[in-house]
């Protein structure tokens, strides 16, 4: 058995001997005319749930504005589109992609993506929301706007 020095028995013993004396505190508190603390009152704890809702929905905010700005996401503008995707397994997919006039059939799962097939991408191949100016007023007048302004 190791022997503990003296010099670290009479710190235990100080600190010991302070913490004897810490439930007289409030005693000595009320005998000095120091005022007790008051209650929580519902308009205290009523602020302080409003200010964490604020807090935490500044953290969500900004979670979901730093998803919605991330670069490199900026949409399918550039020569690579994902155009489908489905679910075969908990963790795998089967994702289409187009990448130019190369349409590509990918096998993803944890840490791997296959080519599975490789095919040139359909000619007759429309957008997958194509707006009709017989459908839309506002597309008509929008179209309208945009020909003023270009001088046509």
């Amino acid at each position: 058995m190791m022997a503990v020095p003296s010099a670290v028995r009479s710190a235990s013993r100080a600190c010991l001997g302070w913490f004897s004396l810490l439930p007289a505190v409030p005693l000595w508190a009320a005998e000095s005319g120091v005022p007790p603390l008051p209650a929580t009152s519902f308009a205290g704890l009523l602020q302080v749930l409003l200010g964490l809702g604020v807090v935490l929905a500044a953290i969500a905010g900004t979670a979901w504005l730093l998803r919605r700005l991330a670069p490199g996401q900026v949409g399918s503008a550039g020569a690579m589109r994902v155009v489908s995707g489905v679910m075969i397994g908990p963790k795998e997919r089967v994702v289409l992609v187009d990448v130019g006039e190369t349409r590509l059939v990918l096998g993803v799962a944890p840490g791997q993506v296959s080519l599975l097939h490789q095919m040139p991408r359909p000619a007759e191949e429309r957008p997958a929301v194509a707006p009709s100016a017989s459908g839309s007023p506002f597309y008509a007048s929008l179209q309208k706007i945009m020909q003023r302004r270009s001088g046509r």
